[in-house]
């Protein structure tokens, strides 16, 4: 039973939520009209998303010590990495310097491979701990399922972010600047 709390809070930990909160995070901010919504939304997701990891990692701790002489060593390991950048995700919220900090660019690349290191760590972990358990084949069947959804949002909205990004590019290098309004709603001047 307890194999069983510590990989459905792990998946939906690692395997759900912070998928989740990433794909809020990277999509949401291209519109203006999402800020700072998508900020709070993401940090939510984010954040519960490590406190539901807390007690899976807690409940895994407590079941690599009750099961002597048995070792899942790359499942535990990968475990261990796992929480470890986990903990310095949340480090980099308290420790996010303010955007145009001259720093800041460190920060979003510490802050964004940790990340994305989180979401495979988790996938691969998940599936190992599939492995070990040896749920009914639906339980791996819907997660992947759930895994392929999510990689459906992702790519759906990654291509409308790339119009939206390009739009935006294109229609700001055609418009000239005269010193007036940025070029829009221009008159022409007085002929005398």
């Amino acid at each position: 039973m307890k194999k069983n709390i510590h990989g459905i809070l792990n998946t939906v930990s690692w395997g759900v939520l912070f998928p989740l909160g990433v794909i809020i995070a990277r999509y949401m901010r291209t519109f203006p009209s999402a800020d700072p919504a998508w900020f709070y939304l993401h940090v939510g997701c984010q954040v519960s998303s490590y406190a539901i990891g807390v007690a899976g990692w807690g409940t895994g701790m407590k079941l690599g010590s009750q099961s002597e002489g048995i070792q899942y060593s790359a499942h535990r390991y990968i475990g261990i990495f796992l929480f470890s950048f986990a903990t310095l995700q949340i480090f980099a919220l308290f420790l996010r310097p303010v955007k145009d900090h001259k720093y800041r660019y460190i920060w979003n690349i510490y802050h964004h491979s940790i990340g994305y290191s989180i979401i495979i760590l988790g996938i691969i972990n998940i599936f190992r701990g599939f492995s070990i358990l040896h749920p009914d084949q639906k339980w791996k069947s819907t997660y992947t399922a759930v895994l392929i959804a999510l990689g459906a949002v992702a790519l759906f909205l990654e291509v409308i972010t790339w119009i939206v990004v390009l739009k935006r590019k294109s229609g700001k290098s055609t418009k000239t600047y005269d010193g007036h309004n940025n070029g829009q709603s221009r008159e022409d001047p007085l002929t005398i």
